[in-house]
Order: structure tokens, then C-alpha cells, then sequence
């Protein structure tokens, strides 16, 4: 079974230290969320576990054969058009232009694009409509492991439950693993199995919450009630700083 595994990871960016001993594994068919404040170290630690960033203490073991990421900023490539963007990473694998493109089709279509915007350019497109296509760029290649980073913090409501509803329905084919950074706990209470609750300066795990109830089965009550739990928790109060003064 493929698993992410980090151990006692430790990185630093000159003299400050970012994380300090971080420890978790996330196991096939998991969905785990990396829940702090801003600038606790989330992304550093995504990007470390994804190989953007070289490790400098500790160990981190990933076993998955393929992966994807899909970030806050959409980050599409502005001289490709909406199709071209979604199959860049098709391409970067070698797929015939006509399979690529139908793939790229298919998905866009999935995720609500009209095929009238299929020829248009990043500059073209509004915020809701490029973060679609990133997240369609993210999932064409059918990733093993797929990582997001805030993907949904700056979407509107309606569109934000309806990628989330995306990415309930992956969770259900049993066919993807999800590293999840997110600072909105009510988010991670909806799509995760596992949450870490990182500790800033530096980033340290002080906390693990597990949920056993399937995402398809969370309801809005249900997910409002374990968030009001949560937001009683001792350790996530001191962290967030949500006592008041």
C-alpha cells in the first residue's frame, strides 16, 4: 500500500526555523488536512512532502507513483488557451495531442467549463473560472496522491461547495490520496479523515483529530456541531489565540 511517511522533519530557512519534528503518515485512500494559523508553516510542509522544496532533517518516505498539486493561485500558464492548460501535464507525458485534448474536454465539462470557453486565455477568464481549470489541470492526469494548498480560500460559497463537492466524490471512488492545507476548520471537518493541528514559531503537530464518519454521509449539522466542538478544544483555542482578552 502506498503511504506518505515524514519523520522528525526539521526545516529552516537561514536562521529561523520553519517546522521543528514533524511526524504523521498518510496511508492510501486517506484524506489528511494540515489545519494553523497563516504563516505557521503549512505550505513549507506541502511543499517539502511534495518535492518542491529539498529536505534538510528528518525523512519523508512517498511511495505514491504519481502526483498532482493544485494551489490558491490558479497559476495557469497565460499562453495557453483553457483546453491547452487543463492538458499540459498530459502532455508533459508524453500523450498524443488528440487523446490529450479529449481528456481535457471530458473533464472540463465535469467541472461546469462551457465549451465556449474552451478557446479562451487565462486573461479571459474570471477568478471561479481559472480555479476550475486548475483544479481540472490538477485531476486530468488522474494523480494518486493529489495535493491542495488553500485551493478554495478565495472562491465564493456556492463555488467553493461545489469543488468541495468535487472532491467528495473522489474520496467516495476510493481511487485518490489528499494532502489538504487549509486554515478554515470547517472546511477540513467536511473532507477529512485526519486533521493536524499545526502549532506556529516554528510549526510543530500539538494535535490529531480523527473522524470515522464517511464525507458523503457529513451533513451540514452534523459538520457545523463538530466544528463547534472543536472550536472548544483547549489546544486548538491557544493555537488559533481565540480566548478573548
Amino acid at each position: 500500500m502506498a503511504r506518505l511517511k515524514v519523520e522528525n522533519l526539521t526545516f529552516s530557512f537561514g536562521y529561523q526555523t520553519i517546522l521543528e519534528d514533524i511526524s504523521f503518515e498518510l496511508k492510501e485512500g486517506e484524506v489528511l488536512s494540515v489545519v494553523g494559523p497563516s504563516g505557521g508553516g503549512k505550505t513549507t510542509l506541502l511543499r517539502l512532502c511534495a518535492g518542491l522544496l529539498d529536505r534538510q532533517e528528518g525523512t519523508i518516505e512517498n511511495s505514491f507513483a504519481t502526483q498532482a498539486i493544485a494551489f490558491q493561485d490558479p497559476r495557469l500558464l497565460p499562453w495557453l488557451d483553457v483546453l491547452d492548460n487543463i492538458a499540459f501535464g498530459l502532455k508533459a507525458r508524453g500523450v498524443p495531442k488528440a487523446e490529450r485534448l479529449e481528456k481535457a474536454r471530458e473533464i472540463a465539462l465535469r467541472f461546469d467549463l462551457e465549451e465556449e470557453d474552451f478557446d479562451k486565455f487565462p486573461k479571459e477568464l474570471s477568478g471561479g473560472m481559472s480555479q476550475r481549470v486548475s483544479f481540472a489541470r490538477a485531476l486530468v492526469t488522474r494523480p494518486d496522491l493529489l495535493f491542495l494548498d488553500e485551493p478554495f480560500s478565495a472562491l465564493d460559497i456556492g463555488l467553493k461547495r461545489e469543488l468541495q463537492n468535487h472532491v467528495i466524490e473522489l474520496i467516495e471512488s476510493k481511487e485518490i490520496t489528499i494532502f489538504f492545507i487549509t486554515h478554515d476548520l470547517m472546511e477540513a471537518i467536511r473532507l477529512s479523515d485526519k486533521i493536524l493541528l499545526l502549532e506556529p514559531d516554528p510549526g510543530r503537530i500539538v494535535e490529531t483529530f480523527a473522524f470515522d464518519l464517511p464525507q458523503k454521509e457529513r451533513t451540514d449539522e452534523w459538520v457545523y456541531t463538530q466544528t463547534a466542538r472543536l472550536l472548544a478544544h483547549p489546544k486548538i483555542i491557544e493555537t488559533f489565540e481565540l480566548e478573548l482578552k
